[in-house]
């Protein structure tokens, strides 16, 4: 999978989401509960991780996401890009400024081992 590079080296943060529902306006936040912040060695390791999913698909199930990252820099302010993700259908959307329109929507295969490992640390995370 792909993100925005510049966006990957200015992070410093990544804020972990369990989310509860689809956003009611196109750009707003996954809406949900903050369930782990990743600073320092966590979020660079998140962030390979992510950047390791390999692509598939699309399967198409009206895309449910369950979890989301959000990544900041260290203003803290707005994120940097949001990456939404829905195991179902394979898929992967992603919002924020420094997202551009090509790597919006992605696809990567759940059953791969990165993606077996970032949905654990997901699932640990609301522990």
């Amino acid at each position: 999978m792909q993100l925005p590079a510049d966006a990957v080296a200015a992070t410093v943060l990544i804020e972990v989401v369990r989310i509860s529902a689809l956003p009611t306006r196109r750009g707003a936040p996954y809406p949900g509960t903050p369930v782990a912040h990743w600073a320092g060695t966590e979020a660079s390791t998140a962030l390979a991780l992510i950047e390791s999913l390999p692509g598939s698909e699309q399967h198409r199930c009206g895309f449910s996401p369950g979890w989301s990252v959000r990544a900041y820099d260290d203003s803290l302010d707005l994120a940097l890009f949001e990456a939404a993700f829905c195991i179902t259908c394979h898929e992967v959307r992603m919002q924020g400024p420094t997202v551009p329109p090509t790597l919006a929507t992605q696809f990567f295969d759940p059953d791969a081992l990165p993606a077996r490992t970032l949905l654990s640390r997901f699932r640990k995370a609301t522990l």
